[in-house]
């Protein structure tokens, strides 16, 4: 079993200062499994939220304590584990009670939607939680996951070294990993049409489902219009005008089911960079998806990465997703110029210092400085630039060539 340490470390650090850790993310990224893993040499009692007898028990203060008097110890020292808590009403209520009166108790939850549920937490239990979004696998997670030696090797690599060079088998690893994405039962499965069903069984039984509480009949075929729509739109500006016409919903709707998405960690939504703060809000954001086997079932194809007409737009997918490895998703944004000029990624750091990337899905045999990060880092003074794409390992001047596969290690 593949620890994913990084998120381990992440959740022994939270409880270090806080009563709750709350692991978020969509469904089937390895929540359950990382809440197991935490837990394994504790004694604690697990709840699954979706279980109506677990509600039942979070009616009330008295009732919850009195449970866990019984199940756990009269003190109620020790941990407390709480699967998909998102599904238990007040929740956040009683869990400021129960970390408030226990100083001795540690719970750890998970939840697959942020709608409503994680704010309020984040709002009653202002420094007592730490949240944890857990993404799908990046890639040098899935390797772990498809060839354990040679993920082995890979880790010892640096920029410098050239991948597809030293590890011939890593080239077409990296495009399964673009066209099935990086959920773990995903990655396990051994033939294409395993991955396929799989993913289309993810979509159909637990996406859609969780969808449909918040969705009107009457709206469904629209929604799913919409859903479509945006996977054929990754990296690219989201026109909510455009979109609502398109699917013949009203633009507020169409806006409420963005933002449904969103909150349920289907896509996210990067914002444009801009000096100017007030300018910044008022510009269209760009849309990527959560995971690249989701994004691809629901756009209805499997074909092969190196003849899609939409290879380009998963490559520049594939490089935001391994960014979120080091970055969280309010330091990186998107820079367009009025004339369409465009660099896709900029990661404002600590400070005032900031990072471009530039996603290219070729095989140049020369490198070349990009017009538009030149003129940027002179504008903005940027002293560092990347140029992701698949063969060339060089520099010229702040511009650096670098292979995919270390896109998350910038």
């Amino acid at each position: 079993m593949l620890t994913r340490d990084t998120y381990i470390k992440k959740i022994d650090v939270g409880f270090k200062y806080n009563p709750l850790v709350v692991l978020t993310g969509a469904r089937q990224v390895g929540k359950t499994t990382l809440m197991e893993i935490f837990t394994k040499n504790l004694q604690c009692l697990w709840l699954n939220g979706q279980d109506p007898e677990t509600a039942k028990l979070f009616t009330s203060y008295s009732t919850i304590e009195r449970f866990l008097q019984l199940n756990m110890n009269h003190q109620l020292q020790g941990w407390l584990a709480i699967d998909e808590f998102q599904y238990i009403d007040n929740i956040s209520v009683l869990l400021k009670l129960l970390t408030d009166r226990n100083k001795d108790l540690k719970i750890l939850c998970s939840g697959s939607s942020s709608l409503d549920i994680l704010q309020n937490v984040e709002e009653s239990l202002a420094g007592r939680v730490r949240v944890v979004p857990v993404q799908p696998l990046n890639f040098s997670e899935y390797l772990h996951f498809t060839d354990r030696q040679l993920a082995l090797g890979f880790q010892q690599c640096n920029l410098g070294d050239d991948i597809n060079l030293l590890f011939p088998k890593i080239p077409a690893l990296l495009n399964e990993h673009l066209t099935y994405g990086g959920l773990p039962k995903i990655a396990l499965a051994q033939t294409q049409k395993d991955k396929q069903e799989l993913l289309d069984d993810i979509f159909q039984t637990y996406l859609l489902k969780d969808v449909r509480q918040y969705v009107n009949n009457e709206h469904f075929v629209a929604f799913n219009k919409l859903l479509r729509l945006l996977s054929a739109s990754i990296g690219n500006l989201v026109n909510i005008n455009e979109l609502a016409n398109t699917i013949q919903m009203p633009r507020k709707l169409c806006e409420e089911y963005i933002y449904l998405l969103e909150q349920m960690f289907i896509i996210h939504l990067v914002t444009p960079y801009h000096q100017n703060k007030r300018k910044e809000i008022s510009k269209m954001n760009k849309v990527y998806f959560c995971d690249l086997g989701l994004r691809n079932i629901i756009y209805n194809s499997f074909n092969d990465i190196s003849i899609r007409t939409d290879n380009g737009q998963i490559f520049e997918n594939y490089v935001y997703l391994q960014l979120l490895k080091q970055f969280k998703a309010s330091q990186i944004q998107f820079y367009r110029t009025k004339d369409g000029g465009e660099i896709d990624f900029i990661i404002q750091k600590t400070g005032n210092e900031r990072i471009l990337v530039e996603a290219k899905f070729k095989k140049p045999v020369h490198p070349k400085k990009i017009r538009m990060m030149t003129e940027f880092a002179k504008s903005d003074n940027v002293h560092t630039a990347y140029i992701v794409n698949l063969s060339l390992i060089q520099q010229i001047n702040n511009q650096h060539y670098i292979q995919p596969y270390f896109a998350g290690l910038l």
